[in-house]
């Protein structure tokens, strides 16, 4: 079964330009020390799932209200059950947002093709040489979890699903240099945010911190040669 851990039922922020409901999946392979669903991720949680069903019911409930549902985590790509899930949201008439680290580009894809995602938010956690850091993985994990990301960023710009990049900004992961680097290996016109950490209370590491606005924006104008389309989010 599809291992929903978190249920929200009217969300007007992670879908924009739907009106819609969001899931959490529970797990996640990376350790990003600054994710702000540390519970889903660790599994540190109570017992208590939502039945996919309980989710259909409420969306076919509401059906003419709410128009999308945003797919989050955790790492909702993991979910063995999550495509026949989604074929019955789209059976419902539902657009569907994907929330991913894209590590699995192999089933980014197969959803893509399958017409069963819509929308694709990517999380891009830092410069290549720092990945595997910034993701809470060993370091000989980099190169691997690197082919994966790129794979999975080929994989959004060849099929033409509606796409955005988005960063999270650490004081004590990101560097200017680092922004920098980013923005030559990613380089593109997709939409692209950034957000500055704040902690959420659910981390996985104590002690981070974010940066003022002027540095969050001083971090855009950087990347915009490389990025034209980035932007703050959250500012």
């Amino acid at each position: 079964m599809l291992r929903i851990k978190g249920f929200q039922t009217l969300t007007l922020l992670d879908y924009p330009g739907q009106l819609a409901a969001t899931i959490f999946t529970e797990g996640c392979n990376f350790r990003c020390p600054f994710c702000h669903n540390a519970s889903l991720v660790t599994g540190d949680t109570s017992d208590v799932y939502y039945a996919p069903e309980r989710v259909l019911s409420h969306l076919k409930n509401r059906k003419g209200r709410l128009t999308g549902l945003c797919v989050s985590g955790g790492e909702p790509l993991l979910q063995p059950e999550l495509a026949d899930f989604l074929r019955q949201v789209k059976a419902l008439g539902f657009q569907v947002k994907l929330d991913t680290n894209g590590s699995a580009p192999e089933a980014l894809e197969t959803l893509i093709r399958e017409d069963l995602i819509d929308s694709v938010a990517m999380d891009i956690k830092n410069a290549p040489y720092r990945y595997a850091e910034t993701a809470g993985l060993p370091p000989e994990q980099e190169k691997d979890i690197l082919r994966r990301v790129e794979a999975s960023i080929r994989v959004l710009r060849s099929t033409g699903v509606n796409v955005e990049f988005r960063t999270t900004l650490v004081r004590e992961f990101h560097r200017l240099r680092d922004i920098l680097a980013l923005g030559r290996w990613l380089a593109g016109d997709e939409p692209y945010y950034l957000q500055t950490f704040v902690d959420s209370g659910d981390v996985i590491a104590a002690g981070l911190s974010g940066f003022s606005p002027e540095e969050t924006e001083e971090f855009c104008r950087a990347i915009r040669p490389f990025l034209p389309k980035a932007t703050l989010r959250g500012a």
